[in-house]
């Protein structure tokens, strides 16, 4: 608008409307309200506006404890069915609207915030993730549970199990299973899981505690603060020979046993420089990155020309793992820079 009135001194108003699509009614009803500007007029209350003690006797009667749940025009109707009326439907909105209670006047329940988890791992056996996932049974409506230990940094499976049913007692019996295979010792070890009912239960609670072993939680319905996990269901689920449904618990554990030494043998991760779990989990990354870039030297030496960019080098294995890493504009912040970089000199 303020356009078309700027171009219309120049080239005229029909011109400038016509070139910035502007209503002409619209320009000159703006330029006669600014030639003649009106004054704004109070409107004062009429002979049949409440009065105060009427208004206070409405919203006393809102308050009451009869009424408190309901809305303003249910109140009306219950009013006018006992042969009462104190006023319109409108006017109770307009004085709930100047007590700043057009809302809910109960007290609410306030749900407290959840500060996103940031959680590094630069080693084995410092940060482990686990869930808790579905497999469909023999008929429908039938399930079996799948529990999945897994070392962040390594991807390693270090503890799995096929149970009936999602139980706390079998939670707390696969992690104190795992955490004695992996010789864990007090304070080595922080375990990541969402907040199921069996993650946050009492037992695994306490049996974390008593085996000086952190814990934490991703924030509700946040999936993506628990992607480790995850991502390993996923590669579970969309593997080839993964049965529509499983005839027992037997061949749902048969599946996972032969998928998890799969998985922690055989496949080539693309997180942890296409190197298997088992060698990034048990120390064996550096040596087998040795063997890759010696393959690649003798190569380079037979065909350079190939190689338009120099040398090659085989992935590399990320000096460290976070889950939600501290970002500021999609890249990490300095201290991780700093720590990924005095990771690296380390190792």
């Amino acid at each position: 608008m303020e356009a078309a009135e700027q171009y219309s001194s120049s080239v005229g108003t029909q011109p400038a409307c016509l070139i910035l699509g502007v209503s002409r009614a619209s320009v000159y009803r703006r330029r006669q309200a600014r030639a003649n500007p009106q004054p704004i007029k109070q409107r004062l209350p009429g002979g049949r506006a409440l009065n105060r003690e009427q208004q206070q006797e409405v919203l006393e009667m809102l308050h009451a404890e009869r009424f408190r749940d309901q809305a303003p025009a249910s109140i009306y109707a219950t009013l006018l069915d006992e042969g009462t009326y104190l006023c319109s439907i409108r006017s109770m909105y307009r004085i709930l609207e100047r007590h700043e209670e057009v809302r809910e006047r109960r007290n609410q329940l306030s749900h407290p915030q959840h500060s996103k988890p940031e959680l590094l791992a630069t080693g084995p056996n410092e940060l482990w993730s686990w869930d808790i996932t579905k497999l469909k049974g023999p008929v429908k409506w039938t399930y079996f549970y799948l529990y999945v230990i897994l070392d962040v940094f390594s991807r390693y499976v270090v503890g799995w199990m096929v149970a009936h049913r999602e139980s706390a007692a079998l939670a707390q019996k696969l992690i104190a299973t795992s955490c004695t295979n992996q010789n864990i010792i007090e304070g080595q070890l922080t375990v990541h899981a969402d907040r199921g009912t069996s993650m946050t239960s009492k037992p695994v609670a306490l049996l974390l505690s008593d085996l000086g072993v952190n814990k934490t939680h991703s924030r509700p319905h946040t999936s993506n603060d628990n992607p480790y996990s995850e991502s390993q269901f996923k590669t579970l689920k969309y593997r080839p020979e993964f049965p529509k449904r499983f005839g027992s618990i037997e061949d749902a554990r048969a599946f996972c046993r032969n998928f998890s030494r799969w998985y922690n043998q055989q496949h080539r991760h693309s997180g942890i420089g296409l190197l298997t779990p088992e060698v990034v989990h048990y120390g064996m990354a550096e040596e087998v990155i040795m063997q890759r870039q010696q393959v690649l030297e003798r190569v380079y030496s037979d065909y350079p020309e190939r190689f338009v960019k120099g040398r090659p080098k085989p992935p590399s294995l990320p000096a460290a793992v976070w889950i939600n890493p501290p970002v500021e504009n999609s890249r990490e912040n300095k201290n991780y820079t700093n720590l990924k970089s005095e990771v690296s000199q380390n190792r």
